[in-house]
């Protein structure tokens, strides 16, 4: 594991690794509060309307002539 204060190998220089712990409790209140917002909802509305965009349209049924 690497340290908080060393830089990584891979990084550019002048960049520090930090860990950043958050609770779990804030973090499920902020997803409660966002799932609550209008925002969300259109979001999920959105991603219905995309993907109707991307699915293969169906063939249509041939009509037998009547004789």
């Amino acid at each position: 594991m690497i340290a908080p204060n060393k830089s990584s190998p891979t990084a550019p220089p002048g960049f520090a690794v930090a860990v950043v712990r958050y609770s779990l409790p804030a973090l499920l209140a902020e997803v409660q509060l966002e799932r609550r917002a209008s925002a969300f909802a259109g979001e999920k509305l959105d991603q219905v309307e995309i993907a109707k965009l991307f699915n293969k349209p169906r063939p249509r049924r041939v009509l037998k002539t009547r004789k």
